[in-house]
């Protein structure tokens, strides 16, 4: 069996060593240890030190020393508007305060979809569509990839 150890950054990949492509959506990205088929059929066991988040653009080195691409599937996810950038802020503290993992753009906030959020945030104001793309979320403030920190959850609020 073919073992995976690490991770290569979208910024470091050689891409005249890639062999193959793995095609998965935002949860399937967040592994340590799995076995898994990429998309031409290269299977191998995913067996990182700590979980990690594979990111679209990264890929996962092969102890052959080959690369397998990573691709950010779609998914269907909630796109959230305003016509004032301090609503949309304002939407994203909502968001932020319900612990949703969220993408944000410069015009628009992606969620996962969920009806109860949606009538939530049309309720605020928001305009919501739910699109079908890549969902690349903001990664947390005690994520780095050179360290593989990890922090416990500490931030001066009760949860109900």
């Amino acid at each position: 069996m073919i073992r995976a150890t690490s991770i290569i950054r979208r910024n470091a990949v050689e891409q005249d060593r890639i062999v193959d492509v793995i095609t998965l959506d935002h949860g399937d990205r967040h592994r340590r240890r799995i076995m898994l088929h990429a998309d031409g059929g290269t299977a191998f066991l995913l067996d990182l030190d700590r979980a990690d988040v594979l990111e679209d653009g990264d890929a996962i080195r092969l102890e052959t020393g080959w690369l397998v691409e990573v691709r950010a599937a779609p998914e269907r996810l909630v796109e959230i508007r305003t016509e004032m950038p301090l609503d949309l802020l304002t939407l994203a503290w909502h968001i932020g305060n319900r612990h949703v993992p969220a993408e944000i753009t410069p015009g628009a906030i992606y969620i996962a979809y969920d009806h109860v959020l949606v009538d939530m945030l049309e309720g605020l104001g928001a305009k919501v569509a739910v699109v079908e793309r890549p969902f690349r979320p903001v990664r947390g403030a005690y994520h780095h990839h050179e360290h593989g920190a990890h922090a416990a959850h500490h931030h001066g609020h009760a949860h109900g």
